[in-house]
């Protein structure tokens, strides 16, 4: 079975980054980009009047006319399931929680290497989110290690099933792997994950990381193993 072009909106200011950047994804393949913009409003108002919906967009938080967060604050509206991958020149990882509570899937600065690129726009179309070392450090390292086990209300008790989803949702595994790890069908994943979507009040699955986080479901230190060991496979 031959895998899907992943179609790709860019939005950027900067012309000749836009130009390069679709270069760069049509030359690679498995790519396509669909739709270009130089800036917020004009992507929302393609958006609205095309008819072809980008699978990712890749958008850059500084922009004159309308930046990066308003943009993606209008697109979750309207696009809620167009998957968004912030890109700033003036990266800061302490902008990261405020960017995943905003809804973007991806928060990565606009230096990274081309190979990393491909990698990051890879791993949200698979699973969801992008989330790098060093992001998760911070994760770590902003939860008090003294904060004691949050209680979940009779509204928010997560099944057994659905907690083992979400472990493997944090492990970095699609939807597909999940399935075939319970026995299950895809379709019976997607409607686990919709729950807790629901339980937990996060917009993605970049959210679900952080909350099961947060709520000490995952071990943090096993997360970092199997996160590089997955990489080297994948590798």
């Amino acid at each position: 079975m031959v895998n899907p072009e992943i179609k790709i909106a860019l939005v950027d200011d900067e012309e000749l980054v836009v130009k390069l950047l679709d270069q760069f994804l049509t030359a690679t393949g498995g790519f396509k980009v669909v739709l270009t913009a130089f800036d917020g409003s004009e992507f929302l108002e393609k958006l609205k009047n095309g008819n072809v919906i980008p699978d990712i967009a890749l958008i850059d938080m500084r922009m004159k006319i309308m930046n990066g967060i308003e943009t993606v604050t209008e697109l979750k509206k309207n696009f809620p399931d167009i998957k968004v991958i912030t890109l700033s020149s003036h990266y800061e990882n302490s902008f990261m929680g405020y960017m995943l509570k905003l809804g973007v899937n991806a928060f990565i600065p606009k230096g990274i290497s081309p190979q990393l690129l491909l990698e990051v726009v890879q791993s949200v179309y698979d699973k969801g989110f992008y989330l790098s070392e060093d992001q998760i450090e911070i994760m770590r390292n902003q939860i008090s290690a003294s904060a004691p086990q949050p209680k979940f209300t009779k509204e928010e008790t997560l099944s057994k099933r659905e907690l083992e989803v979400l472990e493997l949702i944090c492990h970095q595994y699609s939807t597909a792997e999940i399935a075939e790890k319970l026995f299950i069908t895809k379709r019976t994943v997607e409607g686990h994950r919709n729950n807790l979507f629901l339980k937990t009040g996060v917009k993605n699955i970049a959210g679900l990381v952080v909350f099961a986080v947060q709520k000490h479901l995952i071990d943090l230190n096993e997360y970092n193993l199997e996160t590089t060991e997955k990489y080297k496979l994948e590798k």
